[in-house]
């Protein structure tokens, strides 16, 4: 699988983009309508919602480069994944009093999911500057 990712890079954009769009909806209009459900304040919502929409044009940009010269932006973003992750955890922290097992659940699965995204962009963004080196 990993070696896929090598060839066709550009595919963890795309998926990246698609985990993005998910996470904004989800964040900005879902999660908006069962607030009492899930007790995370609008407020943050929207504003976690709005970072996957910077991550979506970030991630249509990188399609348009070269395949090529795809590692340091693949790296990009991946560091980016990560930092939002410990943002989400954070909030979720700062609104102890308010949020719910439900919010809990949410900000876990969504972080898992984001995390293990990052992790593998980074790894294969490694691969593309190693196989960069010996070629």
């Amino acid at each position: 699988m990993i070696q896929s990712f090598i060839v066709n890079p550009k595919k963890l954009f795309l998926i990246d983009a698609l985990g993005a769009t998910v996470s904004a909806i989800l964040l900005g209009v879902v999660l908006v309508k069962l607030e009492r459900v899930f007790g995370i304040p609008v407020n943050t919502l929207y504003f976690l919602a709005a970072l996957p929409v910077l991550f979506i044009l970030y991630d249509l940009f990188c399609l348009t480069k070269n395949k090529d010269d795809v590692g340091p932006f693949l790296k990009l973003i991946a560091v980016v994944n990560i930092a939002y992750c410990c943002l989400s955890i954070g909030l979720a922290i700062y609104h102890l009093k308010t949020i719910t097992i439900f919010g809990y659940l949410y900000i876990l699965i969504e972080v898992i999911i984001t995390f293990t995204l990052a992790v593998f962009e980074y790894k294969i963004a490694n691969k593309l500057a190693e196989n960069k080196i010996n070629n």
